[in-house]
């Protein structure tokens, strides 16, 4: 084990290529999300719905896409991305938020990897329930720890592990999709288009569906996350947009090919991966088969790659000073293995937070888009912030009028999110932000100096007037897990 603060142990960065970088994008964010979108979006919204509901994600996200582009390219001395641009818009304290934010969302939502994967072999294991038994819990924290021990081995062999694992995912996905289509009904198709009865106005159908699209975008962010990692700088924005690009049009098709196959109220019904019962109505019990043998190898890839960049996130953080020392430490292969540990350890936690809910997927997949929601704003409203009040690092006045809009349409499609999301989720993510203050000031502590500045105390009143409510209204059950 070496410790950052010296130099001359600190081991050289790996390096990664912009076809490795891409691959680990791609391989964030074809995860979970898009075995669970059928049955999602079915439950919210019809095909016409969906439609908006993709167009207002897809532009919204690749903003954010071409946002993380563009501060890579101006800012590149800031490292771990969401969370660095957080911090340099906003101040320290707003920026550890961030960073533990980003970490708390990538811990929430690698336990959504491993509900899934015991989900899917509990359609012929009924002791593994829908993935939240005591059995599916026990058997999902040995996985859990396994991958622990694989990454320690180094992070340019699990990356190379996930670039593998990448191609091999995508394969199942594209052949649903070209099925789907051979056996789409088009009377179906035109029923669906309108939505079902319990969907609601069209305006609520396509609020509904906003967190399930940030679930499965999330990692769009990865080639900035891992930035200090890329062979050349301009690889990381460009491995973002080329991430994106090839992951959105998946989504998009698998959604709407679905509605073809079966009515809505019958795809809202189906267990997850609800992608598997879509193809099993198709074809019969081989398509569920082919797709759940599919699910679990995308999700251990996903699994891998946001292990890594969840432990980066606070590695660069501790390393900035905004973190506590401890998680400075890495291995000789580039693994920071105590905020790996940290990493593990909260997943665990959030692991046996499934046995006590209603619906652990769900709850999952929306608590951890719930948290994402404030890094992701705030690098959005930096990237708006750098464009308004230039420096003499980052003005480009040939670029004024693309980035302000971009910038802009950034922010408010963030702001947008955190309103779709409602207040159930922003009350529970608040009770995991404000306990994590106590790293803040265990970092501030180490360094001698004064806990926090008249601002920061009050986004700290801010965050624990949330925690107090969230909790009280949880007791009394005007929310529930």
């Amino acid at each position: 084990m070496t410790n950052a603060d010296t130099p001359a142990e600190t081991p050289a960065a790996a390096k990664l290529s912009l076809p490795t970088m891409t691959a680990m994008v791609v391989g964030s964010m074809v995860g979970a999300g898009v075995f669970s979108l059928p049955s999602r979006f079915a439950q919210e919204t019809g095909m016409g719905g969906a439609l908006i509901a993709w167009a207002v994600a897809g532009t919204g996200m690749l903003m954010l896409a071409f946002v993380f582009q563009t501060l890579a390219v101006r800012k590149p001395d800031l490292d771990a991305g969401v969370y660095a641009y957080a911090k340099a818009g906003f101040g320290e304290y707003l920026g550890f938020f961030a960073a533990f934010g980003y970490w708390a969302s990538a811990c929430v939502g690698n336990v959504t990897y491993w509900v899934l994967i015991m989900s899917t072999i509990g359609a012929i294991a009924p002791a593994l329930g829908d993935g939240d038994t005591l059995l599916a819990v026990a058997l999902s924290s040995v996985g859990l720890w396994a991958f622990f021990l694989l990454i320690c081995r180094g992070v340019k062999e699990a990356a190379a592990v996930n670039k593998i694992v990448t191609v091999a995912k995508v394969v199942p996905i594209v052949v649903f999709i070209v099925l789907a289509l051979f056996y789409l009904k088009p009377h179906v198709f035109a029923e669906n288009f309108a939505g079902a009865d319990y969907a609601g106005s069209l305006f609520h159908q396509v609020r509904g569906t906003m967190l399930a699209t940030v679930f499965v975008f999330l990692g769009v962010e990865g080639a900035s996350v891992y930035s200090r990692h890329a062979e050349r700088r301009e690889d990381v924005g460009r491995a973002t947009v080329l991430g994106f690009l090839s992951v959105f049009a998946v989504f998009a098709s698998v959604t709407i090919v679905s509605y073809g196959i079966a009515p809505m109220g019958e795809i809202a019904q189906l267990r997850q991966p609800s992608m598997a019962g879509v193809l099993e109505l198709a074809v019969g019990t081989w398509g569920m088969v082919f797709i759940s043998v599919g699910l679990i190898v995308s999700v251990l890839g996903a699994y891998l790659a946001w292990t890594l960049m969840a432990a980066e996130v606070l590695f660069v953080a501790a390393k900035d000073d905004d973190m506590p020392r401890f998680l400075r430490g890495s291995s000789a292969g580039d693994v920071p293995v105590p905020a790996l540990v940290m990493t593990t350890a909260l997943s665990q936690v959030f692991l046996i937070v499934t046995l006590f809910s209603d619906d652990a997927f769900n709850l999952a997949l929306d608590l951890t888009s719930a948290l994402s929601l404030i890094p992701f704003l705030l690098a959005a409203a930096y990237a708006l912030k750098i464009v308004l009040k230039p420096d003499s690092r980052t003005e480009r006045r040939e670029g004024f009028s693309r980035d302000l809009v971009v910038s802009a349409l950034a922010t408010i499609y963030t702001a947008f999110l955190l309103y779709a999301a409602g207040p159930k989720f922003l009350l529970v993510s608040f009770i995991i932000y404000a306990p994590a203050t106590i790293l803040f000031v265990m970092a501030r502590r180490e360094q001698g100096r004064s806990l926090f500045s008249p601002a920061e105390l009050v986004i700290l009143a801010v965050s624990i007037a949330g925690a107090v409510i969230g909790v009280i209204a949880l007791a009394v059950g005007w929310i529930s897990l």
